[in-house]
């Protein structure tokens, strides 16, 4: 990169909010197995506005309860330490995304791919030895957000790329290297990284692009979640499904793009969960 882009990238990711302090310490609590659900409630009762949407989730049709649950001690039992992880993350991501709807940026999809994906990568995350579970979660969530970091800080660059994409028949990656000259793969690398999130975060966030792709077991979950959401309609402004994961990824992940999609097994429930986030 030039040193008039690097600056101006690092200006943009600058200007973009800090990851929030209440969902990181939700983050660390349901990490930690000695946590119980008192310190979870401890913490989210601090924060009005996951507190409000966590009584909201949590009362809603998806849930079909009898009774409404007006306090959060309650809503945390009920829902369990994941849920409300997820739901933290969903809130923050949510939070952050772009005000200018002229940039063309459609946030439901976006969210609904990023919780879907991590989802998944949370899943494969369970079969490998050198990948976290709830590390794997996070990098899928956030997979994308480069493309936020545009949308927000570059919006007429970034609906110049989504209608690049769209006229070449090309992925929205690809079209913002030609925009603005570098993808979204590096910016949400650099995002995390003022975010002071793990290295091996850092890293899967920055190198999930075919042409850079490292052999890594976070890498190889992310990969492969973002591959199977394409293929059961997903995605969100990427690159054509691949036919096959590359070699490495099958390996780590021990099964082919077929296999690992099978392996999942009905995931109409992870479907349903991430709409209902994405619409918070």
């Amino acid at each position: 990169m030039s040193t008039e882009l690097t600056l101006r990238l690092a200006a943009a990711v600058e200007s973009m909010p800090a990851f929030p302090k209440t969902v990181q310490s939700i983050l660390a609590l349901t990490g930690n197995l000695d946590c119980s659900p008192k310190d979870l409630v401890h913490v989210i009762g601090k924060d009005p506005v996951i507190t409000i949407k966590v009584l909201r989730v949590v009362n809603s049709a998806y849930y079909s309860l009898s009774n409404q649950i007006t306090s959060i001690d309650h809503a945390v039992v009920f829902l369990g330490f994941n849920t409300i992880k997820n739901l933290a993350l969903s809130i923050a991501a949510i939070n952050m995304l772009p005000a200018n709807h002229l940039a063309g940026f459609d946030a439901q999809q976006y969210l609904l791919h990023s919780l879907v994906t991590a989802g998944i990568a949370k899943k494969f995350a369970l079969h490998v030895q050198q990948a976290d579970p709830n590390d794997c979660f996070v990098a899928g969530l956030l997979h994308d957000f480069g493309k936020v970091v545009v949308a927000q800080c570059m919006p007429a660059q970034y609906q110049r790329a989504v209608e690049i994409s769209l006229w070449k028949e090309t992925s929205l990656h690809a079209a913002l290297r030609e925009v603005i000259g570098v993808d979204h793969f590096a910016i949400g690398a650099m995002l995390v990284q003022r975010w002071r999130f793990a290295p091996q975060l850092i890293e899967t966030i920055g190198c999930l692009n075919t042409a850079t792709l490292k052999d890594t077991d976070m890498i190889a979950c992310v990969f492969a979640a973002n591959q199977i959401c394409k293929h059961i309609g997903c995605d969100f402004g990427g690159s054509p499904a691949l036919d096959a994961l590359p070699a490495a990824v099958s390996q780590r992940l021990s099964g082919t793009l077929d296999e690992l999609r099978l392996s999942l097994g009905d995931l109409t429930p992870m479907l349903e969960e991430a709409r209902l986030f994405a619409k918070l």
